[in-house]
């Protein structure tokens, strides 16, 4: 076997075993999913290279999860709002006024939380420039 044909049969490994442990699988099922073995995937995965890789798959995974929620976040909440009408009975309007307090609330320190951070940033890059 040539050298190329190793590296490519390498590189169709790693990015199998990536997909399948960015996916949240444990070493060892990635390794079996893949056919690989539980020695090479932990090998695989002591090699800084191969983390960054597995870093940014599991970014980029995160990343379009975010989305997916984000999209579905508008009818959540219009799905809250039509269980708080008068229509429904009334454990079912109780249950979606508590959660859209609950969320309010939860949105709100998020906020402020996200506000003292960029107040801290600000103050540390200002003293960076000083």
């Amino acid at each position: 076997m040539t050298m190329t044909a190793t590296a490519t049969g390498r590189h169709r490994a790693d990015a199998a075993l990536l997909a399948e442990l960015a996916a949240g699988r444990t070493v060892a099922q990635a390794a079996e999913a893949t056919g690989v073995s539980e020695r090479s995937a932990f090998r695989r995965l002591a090699d800084p290279g191969f983390r960054e890789q597995l870093a940014e798959a599991q970014r980029a995974a995160l990343a379009e999860a975010s989305r997916t929620l984000a999209a579905n976040a508008t009818l959540a909440a219009q799905t809250l709002g039509e269980l708080l009408g008068d229509g429904n009975p009334p454990p079912v309007r109780l249950a979606a006024a508590r959660a859209t307090l609950d969320l309010a609330a939860r949105w709100r320190e998020l906020d402020d939380l996200e506000a003292r951070v960029e107040a801290l940033e600000d103050g540390r890059d200002a003293r960076r420039v000083a």
